[in-house]
């Protein structure tokens, strides 16, 4: 795990970050929200395609690595090389692993090591953090 790097590739400030995202989006994103579970629209999708990342579109996860985790949140075992920064995060009185986009910095949600596939990981991300390319 490393430090949230301080200058992404991606630079917006935050009133830029608000205009592009939407109020929701926002809240995911840029002030590390979270959706209710079963409430994303990408939670029980499996088209084929990749997902990139909500605020820059930099490819984060192949289809192929996406599982249903029952967890209510989109769920992956593995994610593009170089696409994810891991932060510890001791928030809500647990010790997890935030996953970031590294060419922005925007939060997507937290990966565990208890998937059910041979990387033995579940990324768990916000639909509202993600967009989906055919």
């Amino acid at each position: 795990m490393s430090k949230p790097t301080v200058n992404y590739p991606v630079q917006k400030t935050e009133a830029e970050w608000q205009e592009q995202l939407g109020p929701e989006r926002y809240r995911i994103l840029r002030e590390k929200g979270t959706e209710r579970a079963f409430s994303g629209k990408y939670n029980m999708f499996f088209e084929q395609g990749t997902y990139v990342c909500g605020a820059c579109h930099t490819p984060l996860f192949e289809s192929s690595q996406k599982f249903d985790s029952s967890c209510g949140w989109p769920s992956f075992d593995e994610a593009k090389e170089g696409a994810i920064e891991y932060v510890r995060d001791t928030s809500h009185g647990m010790i997890r692993t935030e996953i970031l986009c590294a060419n922005c910095g925007s939060h997507l949600g937290h990966v565990f090591n208890d998937g059910p596939t041979d990387t033995g990981q579940r990324y768990c991300v916000n639909s509202l953090a993600v967009d989906f390319k055919e």
